[in-house]
């Protein structure tokens, strides 16, 4: 295969831990990335997405974080969109009388609460270690400056996410997008924003998605995976994302990207 571009998703896709990628994923990005541009894709805050830019030798590439949200080369921001603060002040008064805690992002910083089992899954998964403070203290300061978030992190158990998550596809869906990661936790970006919009953004003038082959897992990649020149689903991921897949790849765990590179490329 021959393709300008490859973009992967990380979580599930990329990573064959919970926080790293392999020796055998590094030696194979470094067999074609003077051929290929790598691009990492992630609904991760940019120094979680770093990090792992630096262990595979590609930090002259851009990355798409906060699944589109927010688009850096190097320290050039190619495309920033927010989440309003009214929009998110308003979230907050729906969810704070039903036990959902908040994660809030902006750029490198992530603001929580109070500790958790998902905060600290979080910080070992991402190596990102968040502010704590109240929800309210952050938003108020955020009110006064006029300025949102790329990304809210939503907390909660089965039942009342289970709940929350009609609501949002009832009266928020046309504001932002909000994706369903795990029974317990919902993330929502701005509505202009996704990896497919992203992957648009850091194209040149010679490239076209014709030119991009991507990787994932998730329901956020689905668009992605579909619209590409070639879209591969590893083997856990979710079955919307196979199907919108033109190939499907071992499992993350089985190093299912680096194993494609390895016989494809």
């Amino acid at each position: 295969m021959n393709f300008k571009i490859l973009c992967s998703d990380l979580d599930g896709t990329l990573l064959s831990t919970k926080n790293d990628v392999s020796e055998f994923t590094i030696s194979q990005i470094n067999r074609i990335k003077h051929s290929t541009r790598i691009v990492l894709v992630s609904a991760r805050m940019p120094k979680s997405i770093t990090y792992l830019q630096k262990r595979m030798g590609i930090e002259e590439n851009p990355i798409i974080a906060y699944n589109g949200a927010l688009i850096l080369d190097q320290d050039k921001v190619l495309s920033n969109s927010n989440i309003a603060i009214s929009k998110i002040l308003a979230l907050h008064a729906l969810c704070e009388n039903q036990n959902i805690r908040f994660g809030l992002y902006r750029h490198d910083d992530w603001f929580v609460s109070e500790t958790s089992e998902r905060v600290e899954k979080e910080i070992f998964n991402t190596k990102a270690t968040p502010i704590f403070e109240p929800t309210m203290t952050t938003l108020e300061r955020w009110k006064k400056e006029d300025s949102g978030a790329h990304k809210l992190m939503l907390m909660g158990n089965k039942s009342n996410m289970d709940e929350l998550e009609v609501i949002l596809d009832k009266d928020y869906a046309s504001e932002m997008n909000c994706y369903r990661s795990n029974d317990t936790l919902i993330e929502i970006a701005p509505k202009s924003s996704s990896k497919l919009a992203g992957i648009k953004t850091i194209l040149r003038s010679n490239e076209s998605l014709n030119d991009v082959i991507a990787f994932g897992d998730n329901y956020n990649d689905v668009e992605m995976l579909q619209s590409v020149g070639y879209g591969v689903a590893v083997a856990n991921g979710r079955k919307e994302a196979k199907e919108a897949a033109n190939k499907i790849t071992l499992a993350n765990t089985q190093h299912g990207v680096a194993q494609f590179i390895q016989d494809h490329f």
